[in-house]
């Protein structure tokens, strides 16, 4: 199936992260050469060369010459660095853990939004706020956005059962992430949910992941101080 031309290797390096992230083209599985894929765009082989190289890079792709491009049997988060599942983190203390889905809400996106998802205002995000807890107290609030534009297959989910860290993991691709941590005070709904001060100091994660060059969410994840971060070289 053909597509409108695209000039931009950027454009066609997007189109190709989406279908392996949609699961159009499995782990594994071999794609279009690049003689068929400058066909299908409207592009000169050489700027389909080019995407083929940033997908390399990123790890979504793997390349050999004379057998052609292959999507990557091991997604980049476990080539490049791992993205904790909160679940594994508190059953590896040895403490029980519980997962509560505290909203679940599909709404237009803010001029924030907007700016963090490269998406236009009014756009649809899908914001999920969760709970998430330790031997019955709680260890995580995790405010998270996701871009349906580049993952489509959130909103049919109703995260009721499975949080949305474990489930992106596992069925959201990406190539790239960018880590903040800093200490902060609490939001009201963040201090009421933890259980702690509105004064109290917290420490604050803050996530945002691509896929190409096109970011699939952010998250602020909340622990209470007496969180330890602790991170293995």
């Amino acid at each position: 199936m053909s597509t409108a031309p695209r000039s931009s290797f950027r454009d066609i390096q997007n189109e190709i992260a989406r279908r392996i992230g949609e699961r159009e083209w499995r782990p594994g599985s071999l794609i279009p050469g690049e003689e068929q894929l400058a066909a299908e765009f409207g592009a000169a082989r050489a700027t389909v060369n080019r995407a083929l190289q940033e997908l390399a890079r990123a790890g979504l792709v793997e390349r050999k010459r004379r057998v052609g491009t292959r999507v990557a049997l091991h997604p980049p988060r476990e080539a490049r660095f791992a993205i904790p599942l909160v679940a594994s983190e508190i059953r590896a203390s040895g403490a029980s853990y519980e997962y509560r889905l505290l909203a679940r809400r599909e709404r237009p996106a803010t001029a924030e939004d907007a700016e963090r998802f490269a998406v236009a205002p009014g756009d649809t995000v899908l914001h999920l706020l969760c709970l998430h807890l330790a031997d019955g107290r709680p260890y995580q609030v995790e405010d998270r956005l996701i871009n349906p534009e580049v993952a489509p297959r959130a909103l049919a989910e109703r995260f009721d059962a499975i949080g949305p860290n474990e489930w992106l993991v596992s069925a959201a691709p990406f190539s790239r992430g960018e880590f903040t941590f800093f200490a902060d005070r609490p939001t009201r709904d963040e201090a009421h949910h933890l259980g702690v001060g509105a004064a109290e100091p917290v420490l604050v994660g803050e996530r945002r992941t691509w896929l190409g060059s096109r970011p699939v969410t952010f998250v602020r994840m909340v622990h209470p101080r007496t969180h330890r971060l602790t991170s293995l070289l």
